[in-house]
């Protein structure tokens, strides 16, 4: 594959905005996860109540990228990136009179309308950066700009965690010991927390959305530029399109269901303290993550994405297998070490799944962005598989079997028709 530019020359400053999208949508994410620890303390909530964050989110996500693709093809992929900052701008601000009230239902409208906003921005952002350009250079240039979200994966809990987590806590004995005022003081403090990071972040939301707004966008090719009208689901007829689908409903339950499960794993695995867990091996994982989509990037420009997709994806299917079977310190660093290969599959296979589809690439997009639902499927499975086992470490085996499927179509998307 010749060493092209990934980025040209006009398209520079478009190329640059777009690309910080990918950073405040990864922050939403990491947010969210520290969210439903915090939550529990704040509000007085058990987990399964707290777990109603990451459902308001996943649901925000799944109902978006169809009305944005939609958007799209009125508005123009400018303006819909915009519609999608002023969401989550306004989801953010929901955060500080929810932090003075306490009231978990707006917490959750919140989250439900940054994930609305986030999701409009995925389903614009991700096929924009790809169309961008020489076609040659979608996968590589769309991997770089994902790196940015790599970033987020890294400094959100560091950042997060420092301005929301007071360190403060207290057993229920404690608690008992305090009596009620005291106790709904510190309750009350600790969900005035929430809400001058989210203030920070709406008001983010609003300086990104005018650099936008006054930004002069270059014209995109014609067989690419956004038209009205057209059927939503014929997108779907083209075989290389809904395997995309499929195989990014895998990768995204891998990913999550890896994250979600690491502590616990090590735990199992090497009965790692729970504080360690995440501050050693998920921290390593989001740097390997981190790294991985950079390097990915740059290594694109030499290899052809489908075959380093072959290759990445077998790559995890042994770590997993190793994960299972090991035992120990190394299937801990093995389940660490997926990250890195796994850093090139979200925009690799966005870019593969689009190609060459012209004015449906809006429509092929939301679709993809939906199938990140897998992160509400995978990880519940592989807990379930936990649960009948009696062990962890056979779940990983659910995870090579996501891989596998990635592998399948990193093999033989290259020889579906999408045009």
């Amino acid at each position: 594959m010749p060493k092209l530019p990934i980025v040209e020359r006009r398209y520079v400053i478009a190329f640059a905005l777009t690309s910080t999208l990918f950073f405040a949508w990864g922050l939403a994410s990491q947010f969210n996860d520290l969210l439903l620890h915090h939550f529990q303390k704040a509000l007085d909530l058990t987990r399964t109540q707290a777990s109603l964050t990451q459902l308001a989110f996943y649901i925000g996500y799944f109902c978006a990228p169809l009305p944005a693709a939609m958007v799209i093809r009125r508005l123009g992929y400018k303006k819909t990136i915009i519609i999608g900052l002023a969401l989550y701008a306004i989801g953010a601000f929901l955060f500080v009179p929810a932090a003075h009230l306490r009231i978990y239902g707006v917490f959750l409208a919140g989250l439900y309308i940054i994930a609305i906003g986030a999701g409009f921005l995925e389903t614009s952002a991700n096929p924009y950066i790809a169309i961008l350009g020489d076609p040659k250079t979608a996968s590589p240039r769309l991997n770089f700009a994902q790196a940015f979200n790599g970033v987020a994966t890294v400094l959100g809990p560091l950042v997060g965690g420092y301005v929301i987590f007071s360190g403060v806590e207290y057993t229920p004995a404690q608690q008992a010991a305090m009596g009620p005022a005291a106790v709904d003081q510190w309750r009350a403090t600790e969900a005035a927390a929430v809400g001058p990071p989210y203030l920070v972040l709406g008001i983010l939301m609003v300086v990104i959305a005018s650099a936008i707004a006054l930004t002069r966008y270059p014209p995109l090719r014609p067989d690419v530029t956004p038209q009205g009208g057209g059927s939503v689901f014929a997108v779907l007829k083209k075989p290389r399109v809904l395997y995309a689908v499929i195989a990014q409903f895998f990768y995204v339950g891998a990913q999550v269901g890896t994250w979600s499960l690491l502590v616990d794993f090590a735990q199992e695995a090497a009965h790692v303290p729970e504080r360690t867990g995440a501050q050693i091996y998920l921290e390593a994982t989001m740097i390997a993550f981190c790294i991985g989509r950079f390097f990915g990037a740059w290594l694109q420009r030499t290899i052809n994405p489908p075959r380093q997709l072959v290759l990445y994806a077998g790559c995890n299917m042994l770590l997993c297998v190793l994960a299972a079977t090991l035992g120990g310190f190394p299937s801990i660093w093995a389940l660490v070490a997926t990250s890195f290969f796994m850093s090139i599959m979200f925009p690799t296979i966005f870019a593969l799944g689009l190609e060459n589809l012209g004015h449906d690439t809006e429509f092929a997009s939301s679709f993809i962005v939906m199938a990140i639902s897998g992160a509400a499927v995978i990880p519940p499975l592989m807990a379930a598989v936990a649960s009948v086992t009696g062990a962890l470490h056979w779940s990983m085996l659910i995870l090579a079997l996501c891989y596998a499927v990635v592998v399948s179509f990193g093999w033989f998307a290259p020889k579906l028709r999408t045009a």
